[in-house]
């Protein structure tokens, strides 16, 4: 082959120039792909980095676009209307490898046309990777053609597919308020809802993990002599973490013979509501039903001041200030103390 080559087909004009390592088609630089290998790897390439769905919304956009600037430059030859445009269009992209399309029930006024396309070049690839499913660069590149030669948002629905075993893949056109910006904000949209589900999903998970752990840890039953076991009570007590409480020591009451309880409120939340003096009073009553009794130490001013003024008594049990005091106490009651 010579270093320069010319060539005509259809009244359309290719040409190579080796030197410089050009391909020129219609006057303009174009390149050649293998499309069963070398299209194929570009694809899969951009379908493994982006995902399936962005992927899709990638050569649908790219389509789109691309075909926006066909239609435009079409739309102003003032000698070429929209069907003859429609054929022009076609017969280049024949030429070029893009397929045989077909347009037919062309409307002008309603702005309305249907596209029977075979063997595109994204049909093959979408038949080499296999797919179940056409693609929609062309689709959507047909869009953006007639959205330039009409002057009006255009979309498509496919009718049918090529690659589910038809003869030609179809797709009918028609004005929309279906734009490709619309469709990039909607996937932003919902992988942004999908990501707030995510890390709301692990949140969730870990909120649960936390309550475990809380729930271990807090309020332990302390055997410290023998006939004494102290529960501190620690932080705030909702209605579970308190009725878990409650089950907790009133079943680890006779496994220590515990003869006296001692509830350390020191721990307990500034922030002291009526539950919570409920819930002393609810511990120290069962503990009672089964012969322990119980002390309270730690009383804070601001615990004092919500008992004070709540209809809960709690005189019938002993308070002292410091656990410390209370331990004594116990001990005392049976003749006992720390020498």
């Amino acid at each position: 082959m010579a270093a320069n080559s010319h060539i005509t087909v259809g009244g359309l004009e290719f040409e190579w120039d080796l030197e410089k390592g050009r391909f020129i088609f219609e006057r303009e630089d174009a390149v050649l792909f293998w499309i069963s290998s070398a299209m194929r790897t570009f694809f899969d390439t951009i379908e493994e980095i982006s995902g399936e769905e962005a992927s899709n919304l990638v050569f649908e956009t790219t389509g789109f676009r691309q075909g926006l600037v066909v239609g435009q430059y079409f739309e102003k030859i003032k000698d070429v209307d929209a069907a003859q445009a429609a054929e022009l269009i076609t017969n280049t992209y024949a030429s070029a490898g893009w397929g045989r399309t077909t347009i037919k029930d062309l409307d002008f006024e309603a702005k309305t046309l249907t596209a029977y396309i075979k063997d595109s070049w994204e049909y093959k690839i979408n038949k080499a990777q296999e797919k179940e499913h056409g693609g929609n660069y062309l689709p959507a590149h047909y869009a953006g053609i007639f959205t330039g030669l009409f002057g009006q948002n255009i979309w498509y629905e496919v009718v049918q597919d090529q690659l589910d075993g038809h003869e030609h893949s179809i797709i009918k056109y028609f004005p929309s308020d279906v734009t490709i910006s619309h469709n990039i904000h909607e996937l932003a949209r919902k992988k942004e809802a999908e990501e707030i589900l995510r890390l709301e999903t692990i949140v969730e998970e870990k909120t649960k993990e936390l309550k475990e752990l809380v729930r271990q840890l807090s309020s332990p039953i302390i055997p410290v002599l023998e006939g004494i076991v102290v529960v501190p009570l620690i932080g705030k007590y909702d209605e579970d973490r308190s009725e878990e409480l409650v089950v907790k020591t009133l079943n680890n009451l006779p496994a220590h013979k515990a003869n006296y309880l001692v509830l350390d409120l020191t721990g307990l939340d500034k922030d002291i509501s009526g539950h919570t003096v409920s819930l002393i009073e609810k511990i120290g009553s069962a503990a009672s039903l089964i012969g322990t009794e119980t002390i309270l130490v730690g009383i804070s001013p601001e615990l004092g001041m919500v008992i004070s003024q709540s209809t809960i008594n709690l005189s019938r049990f002993d308070c002292f200030q410091t656990l410390q005091h209370g331990i004594y106490f116990a001990l005392a009651q049976h003749g006992r103390k720390i020498v």
